[in-house]
């Protein structure tokens, strides 16, 4: 296995709507697109998979219970003004949920995508 690239699988509501918003707000880079199943974007190191509902991913468990978007696990993404970042894309009508939080480590806010899923903003603190 590639030490290389980080692949994460979110499900998301609609595909298309998902790769404009991570390509338009987070500067992802559009690798494939099998909308409205599927599509894969890029940024960095980080391969995003989006899942839409007719995706193979999408499909029901054993026990019935249907994959969905959102809940609490998140990408994190490191940057280095968090404030301008915030400012940025609060100008664009980016959804957060919660204000910026500051920690021994530094600062974070969560960002929320189309579907409910969480991006975690992070500008480490300076030493």
């Amino acid at each position: 296995m590639s030490d290389t690239i980080v692949n994460v699988r979110y499900m998301v509501d609609d595909v298309e709507v998902a790769v404009e918003w991570y390509t338009r707000h987070l500067g992802f880079s559009l690798l494939s697109s099998h909308a409205p199943a599927f599509a894969d974007i890029k940024l960095g190191s980080l391969r995003l998979l989006l899942s839409g509902p007719t995706s193979s991913a999408g499909r029901p468990m054993p026990d019935g219970e249907q994959p969905r978007p959102g809940g609490w696990n998140r990408i994190h993404l490191i940057v280095d003004d968090l404030p301008a970042e915030v400012a940025r894309l609060r100008t664009t009508g980016a959804q957060f949920r919660n204000d910026i939080v500051t920690g021994p480590g530094g600062s974070q806010i969560l960002l929320v995508d189309p579907s409910g899923n969480l991006v975690e903003l992070f500008q480490p603190v300076r030493r």
